[in-house]
């Protein structure tokens, strides 16, 4: 399995922005494809790293991962990678037994490139916790509310929830993604420092 077409959670998947990619879900049978990045930076420079001040592998609480019913995906829950273009994510991913998986990544890819993304369809637009969030998925998606990304502005970047929640899930295959990818952020993005 090719990486970051989810994230490498046992096969859970995940929608990253930028270059997205969707991979099989814990369970799914989605195989992963790479859509390429033109259009997502157009008149707008990365920058060179990744937003600092927020690790999601270290400062996100057990106690929120708890509530989520969120475990460790894999033996290796790391996901960081380095894409095209000099699009960059670090992060970690989890997943709910018989619920959805998340990769939760700071990118370097603004909240206006994601929006700016030709490849995506941009489903819904937030404020959480003061910070401008954008939630999106691929325009060619066959099942939308099946997958969601939810990035959120930070200082150089964003902080990336990608969603994958197959309708097979019993916990929460029924529920909108991006509506677990808000509710999940807003007790995530509380923890980022105000200057991050």
């Amino acid at each position: 399995m090719s990486r970051r077409g989810g994230v490498r959670c046992s096969r859970a998947g995940f929608m990253a922005v930028g270059v997205v990619f969707l991979v099989a879900g814990c369970g799914s049978s989605t195989d992963g494809e790479a859509v390429g990045v033109e259009g997502t930076t157009t008149g707008q420079g990365l920058a060179a790293e990744v937003p600092a001040g927020f690790d999601p592998c270290k400062d996100i609480p057990k106690s929120v991962l708890d509530s989520e019913g969120l475990r460790v995906a894999s033996s290796n829950n790391n996901a960081d990678y380095d894409g095209a273009g000099g699009i960059k994510w670090r992060g970690c991913r989890w997943a709910s037994p018989d619920g959805y998986g998340v990769g939760i990544t700071t990118t370097n890819l603004t909240v206006e490139q994601v929006r700016a993304n030709t490849k995506l369809t941009v489903r819904a637009e937030y404020t959480v916790d003061g910070r401008a969030a954008v939630a999106a998925s691929r325009s060619d998606t066959k099942n939308p509310r099946s997958v969601c990304t939810l990035t959120i502005a930070m200082q150089g970047g964003g902080l990336e929830f990608s969603l994958d929640n197959p309708d097979s899930r019993r916990k929460t295959g029924h529920l909108d993604t991006c509506e677990l990818a808000r509710g999940l952020a807003e007790k995530v993005v509380p923890l980022i420092p105000a200057g991050a």
